[in-house]
């Protein structure tokens, strides 16, 4: 009990001293402040520009304006019902322009005067409602009888049959594919330097004696990344909470909640291609590299190296994520289906089969035991090897003391 007292004591050691540092803080909250900002700079930008380019709509017949109002409040300020008026905030740039609407037995006219051109979709409104109210004046005018009325209201029927939607499912597919690489890839180089320099900042000290006079060097090393791997955990369910937070507020906000109707569809293909076994691949091959990335902190010959101890875990993770590349589009080859089964490799490319409905149930349970297995006996390993490295202060090439270090037991 005491012995797994002692285990404990290192993770939440290490768990706390990572998460109260400065580096930490910032790797969780920078891409929610990177979102605020983006947020709050859409939203000054629609402030600022929402009156400079709004319309107003003047007649001289209420009942002609309050149709036009009625149909179409958006871009429209309400307000404004003189040309006097209109022009003033013309000048002072508060007004893009104004529509004067006119109507008599036979014709319903509009007017804009302004100091940039009417939008498109301004246009589009206008126009609408000047056929529509034309109509109107028109069957008024000629006196039809109702089932002559009843003969020109018909209108065409436009209908959609979508059997499948496989440029959306498409698209889901290759945005899924970035996100997954470029996250596992950003994780991994972020840990595995954070844990090659907590382990190569002990390197020969005085302290790390004392430690293993006190527990076992397994234990310690189990505890190192134990604690990393509270950190990894701590840091995916902040970005699911915050990620979750986000999209409800999306959904809701007035500035996005039409982007997010428009394609509600794409996302929910990424989110399902994300929130899925994915995770768990992510989980597992940073700890993987994580524990790479220790024996690799403890083969440094000092303490001044350890900026250099990740370097070897983090071109292997280069590699990895360069060679997913030219498999986007060809998930059947075998080089894929080998790799999604190789340790160090398998957190880049099972995903990339799921993401492509390219892997039964069975392949994942393998690919995942192999991995889980690769894990726990490499833990174990360096584990029991781990005092000899710590303990090594000569200053060798790095090749003698990887032989060196392979060689106790």
């Amino acid at each position: 009990m005491r012995k797994m007292n002692k285990l404990w004591i290192v993770t939440f050691e290490t768990f706390l001293r990572q998460v109260k540092s400065w580096s930490f803080v910032m790797l969780i909250l920078g891409p929610f402040l990177m979102l605020g900002i983006t947020i709050g700079a859409g939203y000054v930008g629609a402030a600022s520009g929402a009156n400079s380019s709004n319309v107003a709509v003047i007649s001289s017949q209420s009942t002609l304006r309050k149709n036009f109002l009625k149909e179409n409040s958006a871009d429209i300020d309400k307000k404004v019902t003189d040309e006097k008026v209109a022009t003033k905030k013309m000048k002072k740039d508060n007004l893009a322009g104004y529509i004067v609407l006119k109507a008599d037995n036979k014709r319903v006219t509009a007017k804009y005067v302004g100091t940039t051109s009417l939008s498109s979709s301004m246009k589009t409104k206008v126009n609408s409602f000047l056929a529509q109210t034309q109509q109107q004046l028109n069957m008024s005018q000629a006196k039809l009888s109702t089932q002559q009325l009843q003969a020109l209201q018909q209108q065409p029927k436009l209908t959609e049959h979508i059997q499948e939607k496989a440029g959306t499912a498409n698209l889901g597919k290759i945005i899924s594919f970035w996100i997954t690489v470029i996250m596992v890839y950003m994780v991994l180089i972020t840990y595995t330097s954070i844990t090659a320099q907590e382990i190569a900042s002990e390197k020969g000290t005085k302290v790390i004696e004392i430690i293993f006079s006190s527990t076992t060097a397994l234990k310690y090393f189990l505890g190192k990344i134990f604690g990393v791997l509270l950190v990894i955990l701590t840091q995916i369910l902040v970005y699911l909470v915050g990620g979750w937070g986000a999209y409800i507020f999306a959904e809701n906000s007035s500035l996005t909640k039409s982007f997010v109707n428009q394609y509600q569809s794409l996302i929910n293909s990424v989110m399902h291609n994300l929130l899925s076994v994915n995770l768990v691949y992510l989980l597992l091959g940073v700890v993987i590299y994580t524990i790479l990335a220790a024996f690799c902190g403890a083969l440094v010959a000092k303490v001044e190296d350890a900026s250099k101890a990740a370097q070897p875990v983090i071109m292997l993770n280069l590699v990895a994520f360069f060679v997913t590349f030219p498999f986007q589009n060809n998930v059947d080859s075998i080089v894929v289906k080998i790799l999604s089964y190789v340790p160090f490799f398998s957190s880049y490319f099972m995903p990339l089969r799921l993401i492509n409905n390219n892997a039964s149930t069975m392949e994942i349970m393998i690919s995942l035991l192999i991995l889980l297995a690769s894990i726990i006996l490499l833990a174990m390993y360096i584990g029991k090897i781990y005092q000899g490295l710590m303990l090594q202060t000569d200053d060798s090439s790095f090749w003698k003391r990887f032989k060196r270090g392979l060689s106790y037991k």
